[in-house]
């Protein structure tokens, strides 16, 4: 049996004989004493104990790739800036752990996913590498600076995030603030699936995001798949879309508006619906962000002293997501009006957004909407919750706009289509 393990290494392709079974894939490096490791084509990794193998064949060694020397800034091609942030389509398989790892420059990038290169001379740029759950406001703030440099430079055409999916509507949708007087497109892009998957997203989602980058589109959007087939991605507008799915590869939809286009792997965009034009701008990075806010899901019998915690720790603004029109409890023992009235006393503003997601509030329909409207709650009408968090975090980073009356002023400003006054449910999933 030791024999059989002389030649192959971690990162070769390998058959093994199982009970009779054939079984294909990638060795990889096993931390466990007497298993073998094997990823499967599926892109599953899968464990067999040794003493089960009967053969094992060396189908083909693991193959050392050169650095790519191609000379990718040309002059002959349009300049995209990418920037590399992290998540699954900023990583690559690694063969000896069976895991991923983040891809560190212009190299790794081109050698997974030549086609962009094709489309434009890609400046491949990483400002960190994080799963987007570990990301904050601050990171969020390099960023925008960074952007903001890349489109008033007058040889970029256009911008591209590759992000983590999780929190991926967040930082669309900050941006989407802190980016004024935006001159050029920025896309933001993902991947469900890793790049070695046969069913990955992330080829078709890169290349719609490049020609994304180079259109007219002047505006934040996220680019991904529409449907489950290879068929072509949506561009969406970043402040008002939504990670709906933990694993499907079209997971982001629009909420309460159309798509802005769709964008097809040969480069051709339909439009469909009105949007910001490229134009000669000069970008101003508004980039503030006052963290001592907070997002809370109202649920059923939830007691109001979870709000003791926010005002003792001299929170600035909560959002809360409402159930139906704009509801939380208004009577009994967990009546939330009495301690709303007391944290809005002492200084914390309180708003309201759709824990429903698709359709408006509306608080003057029935009387617990009517109750937290009298006692000063301001209700945003269709803005999604995660949009309301970061515009809030953002309002308040100015010193300016402090105060009750202003604060809530801009926050009922529709300052960059948070809010559509003519609600398009036709995107439901």
């Amino acid at each position: 049996m030791k024999k059989l393990f002389k030649n192959p290494e971690p990162g070769d392709k390998i058959e093994i004989i199982v009970k009779g079974k054939s079984h294909q894939g990638i060795l990889l490096e096993s931390h466990e004493q007497g298993v073998l490791l094997l990823k499967l084509r599926s892109g599953y990794n899968t464990g067999y104990k040794k003493e089960d193998i009967k053969e094992i064949k060396l189908l083909e060694k693991k193959q050392e790739k050169k650095k790519k020397k191609e000379k990718r800034i040309s002059g002959k091609k349009p300049v995209i800036d990418f920037y590399l942030t992290g998540g699954t389509i900023s990583s690559k398989l690694d063969p000896s752990t069976g895991g991923v790892k983040w891809l560190i420059d212009a190299d790794e990038l081109f050698s997974i996913y030549p086609e962009i290169f094709e489309i434009a001379n890609i400046r491949v740029k990483s400002p960190f590498m994080k799963a987007s759950e570990n990301m904050d406001f601050r990171d969020w703030q390099r960023l925008s600076r960074m952007i903001g440099k890349s489109l008033n430079d007058s040889n970029v055409r256009g911008v591209i995030i590759s992000h983590g999916t999780d929190f991926l509507h967040y930082t669309a949708g900050v941006l989407s603030f802190m980016l004024k007087n935006l001159n050029k497109p920025v896309v933001l892009t993902y991947s469900q699936r890793s790049s070695d998957r046969g069913s990955s997203d992330s080829r078709l989602n890169l290349k719609c995001s490049a020609y994304a980058a180079l259109s007219d589109i002047a505006e934040v959007i996220l680019v991904g798949h529409a449907n489950l087939d290879d068929e072509y991605c949506y561009a969406l507008q970043g402040n008002k879309c939504r990670k709906m799915h933990s694993s499907r590869r079209d997971t982001f939809r629009p909420i309460n508006c159309k798509p802005v286009a769709k964008i097809f792997s040969n480069g051709n965009i339909d439009i469909i619906r009105d949007y910001k034009k490229r134009n000669k701008n000069k970008v101003e990075v508004d980039s503030v962000f006052d963290n001592k806010i907070a997002l809370i899901k109202f649920y059923p019998g939830q007691s109001p002293d979870i709000l003791d915690y926010y005002m003792k720790n001299k929170y600035k603004g909560i959002v809360i997501e409402m159930s139906g029109l704009g509801h939380v409890i208004t009577e009994g023992e967990n009546n939330w009006i009495p301690k709303l009235k007391e944290i809005i006393k002492k200084g914390i503003l309180v708003f309201a957004a759709p824990q429903t997601l698709y359709g408006r509030l509306d608080p003057n329909v029935y009387s617990p909407g009517r109750k937290l409207q009298e006692i000063g709650v301001v209700f945003l009408e269709d803005i999604l919750p995660e949009t309301a968090f970061v515009k809030l975090g953002w309002v308040l980073g100015h010193e300016l706009w402090r105060g009750s009356v202003m604060t809530k002023q801009k926050m009922l400003e529709n300052i960059n289509k948070e809010f559509n006054n003519r609600l398009d449910e036709g995107f439901l999933v």
